[in-house]
């Protein structure tokens, strides 16, 4: 690297920052005053500036990369390593447990077997890391120069997504899903919650703040059903997430805050990312378990010097060396996940007697039992009743409940257009049953006859409300039956079934990560004195970014190939639109359902005919009457004196 760098020397030399760069700044924290000792850009300042190519403090011809987990956290790092770090592709290796990539973002099957896919994405347009690096990653069918954001931009700029049936009840009959009906106490209890400082949360739950008001509101079925939200997860989690997502909550009512894929999340991100790291060189060793690692510890550090494997059999010891550097996936959403069918329940084997003993669990467990940098991994894996849901792929071919789902969608669900533009939740479902159909087809080889739904559901454990039984004690067409009783499909229950294949999955961690936390449960993406390790994906801690999305599982890539290679590079904190003062008033109308908000009438009158009047949504004006008083008069004072200013 010292000829890519020698003209510049006196420059780096001289430079009290060069080398030592905050690679994860805290918008959280810092104060935001420019000064000469501020020469990188503020904590959350996208944009194209933090564009700029890493440039290596040293060469890494000769480093070895070994990455434990081909989830998209382990498939970004790779990506990162080669883009900013200037590794080259073929020193990078991926060792995988399964026989395949991609970890939790699976999409399998065929129309005669059925499709199967655990989850689904739903997507945000201020994910900057991911569109980081989607925006670098040839598309799956345009031609190139194109890439895969260029895809996603031109399927959702062209086809809005939003809801018709966001909510339904009485077996089928659309519910009015226009308000969020929060008492003032709950509003209260929001603002109170975004301005506590999040050391205060440590462990506590969502039903351990809230009032029942709030727990029974429109507001919260439409959070907890679209984040998979319990009440008894983190209430320092959902904190996190209204500041992550305070821009879309007015837009959560109807889904039109989203934007969703093409297809379905592997064919959409797996198969083009895959694509482009093979191209480059990087080897994909399937079927090798990692049981361990090799950790020296001493007072000048923790250094990983070996991967303890399980290859055919065998216990096979990777050696790392002095140049070389290992990542890997702590935790998993969708491991020990189980499997059911039309005729067949999911033979669920695990409780919390042996929770938390698959092979991602154990290699943290393992790396926690050597330093308590590593987190404690039992918090998230060891209460299966409170971590697991059940989800369910339905292939349907034409029957009733495909006449029935037409209804409920914005276009025809065979035009290829929005169909339910997100999940259709049954608020008087005992299970919180939830289904969608996102465009079809939702396989690239999927024939046009066929659409592809999933359904999951909250409280599965509860016994439904026409077959009386928990959700996992069900057959696919027993929970095909619960559906079609919500839907008034009772009576054409035979001809659903006759054109329905159902496939069942049982994840008993699903919601691991939402689990109640306190500080240092989770370790950093590079735990305090690793010299050569950094920890990915959803078990890991960030500054200020939320769980359970793909955005999350890039950062924590990034942050571990900035840190790790020391390069001039920052990962940006979370987009900084919750300090934006016009999406401040936004969310603050929004959960007021759009009625007066206290001073609302006076902030109009000031900003009226100003630059500013545009950043309070325009509502019918209600007639009120209006009360001459000291402070009004105080009000009319300050018009004037505005009018003043302007000239």
């Amino acid at each position: 690297m010292s000829m890519i760098n020698s003209k510049f020397d006196k420059v780096l030399n001289a430079s009290e920052q060069f080398g030592k760069v905050n690679h994860e700044p805290d918008s959280s924290k810092e104060v935001q005053i420019n000064t000469p000792e501020k020469t990188m850009p503020f904590s959350d300042q996208i944009g194209n500036y933090q564009r700029n190519k890493g440039i290596p403090l040293q060469s890494y011809e000769n480093s070895k990369i070994y990455i434990v987990g081909s989830g998209i956290a382990g498939m970004s790092a790779a990506y990162y390593f080669i883009r900013d770090g200037h590794v080259p592709g073929k020193n990078i290796i991926f060792l995988d447990q399964l026989n395949v990539e991609g970890g939790s973002l699976d999409g399998a099957g065929n129309a005669k077997d059925g499709y199967i896919i655990r989850g689904g994405r739903e997507m945000d347009m201020t994910y900057e890391n991911l569109w980081d690096m989607f925006q670098d990653i040839p598309a799956l069918e345009l031609p190139a120069p194109y890439s895969v954001l260029d895809e996603y931009r031109l399927i959702n700029d062209n086809d809005p997504n939003y809801s018709k049936a966001r909510l339904i009840h009485n077996q089928g009959q659309i519910k009015d899903f226009s308000k969020f009906g929060l008492e003032k106490k709950d509003q209260l209890a929001i603002v109170k919650l975004l301005l506590k400082k999040k050391e205060e949360l440590d462990d506590l739950t969502i039903e351990d703040y809230f009032a029942e008001s709030f727990l029974n509101s429109n507001f919260w079925f439409f959070w907890r059903s679209m984040f998979a939200f319990e009440n008894w997860h983190s209430l320092l989690e959902l904190k996190l997430y209204m500041h992550r997502f305070l821009h879309a909550i007015d837009g959560m009512k109807d889904f039109s805050c989203l934007v969703f894929p093409k297809y379905n999340q592997y064919d959409t991100f797996v198969t083009p990312l895959k694509n482009f790291l093979v191209e480059k060189g990087v080897q994909i060793q399937f079927d090798t378990l990692v049981k361990d690692l090799d950790i020296h510890i001493n007072t000048e550090g923790k250094t990983v010097e070996g991967i303890i494997t399980e290859q055919n059999g065998k216990e096979v010891k990777i050696p790392i060396g002095k140049e070389d550097y290992v990542i890997v996936t702590t935790g998993s959403m969708t491991e020990s996940t189980f499997y059911g069918d039309n005729n067949t329940v999911p033979e669920v084997t695990i409780d919390n007697s042996n929770a938390g003993q698959s092979a991602g669990w154990k290699l943290w467990k393992n790396l926690a039992a050597k330093s308590e940098v590593f987190g404690k991994p039992e918090k998230f894996c060891s209460h299966i009743e409170k971590s697991s849901w059940e989800s369910a792929t339905l292939t349907c071919r034409p029957s009733a409940f495909t006449e029935k789902l037409k209804e409920l969608c914005v276009n025809d669900p065979y035009s290829g257009k929005t169909a339910t533009g997100g999940i259709i939740t049954i608020t008087d479902s005992n299970w919180v049953m939830s289904f969608t159909c996102n465009r079809q087809p939702h396989y690239p080889t999927q024939p046009d006859d066929i659409l592809v739904v999933w359904v999951y559901a909250l409280l599965m454990d509860k016994e439904g409300n026409y077959i009386k039984k928990a959700m996992p004690a069900c057959t696919g067409n027993e929970i095909l039956a619960e559906l079609c009783h919500h839907l008034r499909l009772t009576d054409q229950l035979d001809n659903v079934i006759e054109n329905t294949i159902v496939r069942t999955a049982f994840m008993p961690y699903i919601t691991s990560m939402f689990m109640p936390r306190a500080k240092g449960d989770r370790p950093r993406v590079v735990p305090e004195g690793c010299t050569n390790l950094g920890l990915v994906g959803q078990f890991v801690e960030t500054n200020n970014d939320v769980v359970f999305t793909m955005e999350s599982s890039v950062r924590t890539a990034r942050i571990a190939v900035y840190n790790l290679l020391n390069l001039n590079k920052q990962v940006p904190d979370i987009n900084p639109l919750q300090y934006d003062i016009r999406h401040l008033l936004k969310a603050t109308q929004a959960l007021n359902d759009y009625k007066p908000f206290l001073g609302e009438g006076i902030l109009r009158k000031v900003l009226k005919n100003t630059y500013f009047e545009h950043i309070l949504v325009d509502r019918p004006e209600e007639k009120e009457e209006q009360h001459e008083s000291f402070f009004m008069e105080q009000v009319g004072k300050f018009q004037d004196w505005i009018k003043g200013v302007k000239g």
